[in-house]
């Protein structure tokens, strides 16, 4: 266990080891966003006027490549959370899918809040303000 702790990013307070575990999580939904596109169908749960997913194996696609991008960025912010660039790229990930998914849900309607969809609202918005307060900390350190 001492080995694989190790491994987490080497910095005090717990932003650094949560943006690991997002980062972790996000490649593995972009993985599950490749292999099918009923993962983000689950996601996007809105439905067309003639009851139909709004989800084609395109979006999904995309979907998990955008998702897979954002893993990467959280993931280098996770080890390199003292520099400012790299910090506020992470900040913007979360910011993104924050008004991505709320869009989705309010504007475009393929999303219901309901379901799977709660879960990236949470971790976005959750993330993002976390973020936001803790920067001078992480920054001035």
């Amino acid at each position: 266990m001492t080995s694989l702790l190790s491994y987490l990013p080497p910095f005090e307070g717990l932003l650094p080891k949560w943006l690991v575990l997002v980062s972790v999580v996000s490649a593995i939904n972009s993985l599950e966003a490749y292999r099918s596109d009923n993962y983000a169908a689950t996601l996007y749960n809105g439905r067309t006027a003639d009851s139909r997913s709004s989800v084609c194996p395109l979006s999904s696609r995309t979907f998990g490549t955008w998702t897979f991008l954002s893993a990467v960025v959280r993931m280098y912010a996770a080890y390199h959370i003292t520099t400012p660039a790299v910090y506020d790229l992470a900040i913007w990930t979360f910011g993104i899918a924050l008004v991505h998914f709320i869009g989705e849900w309010l504007v475009f309607g393929t999303a219901q809040l309901k379901g799977r969809f709660v879960s990236p609202l949470i971790v976005a918005s959750s993330t993002l303000t976390w973020m936001l307060t803790q920067r001078e900390a992480y920054l001035s350190a």
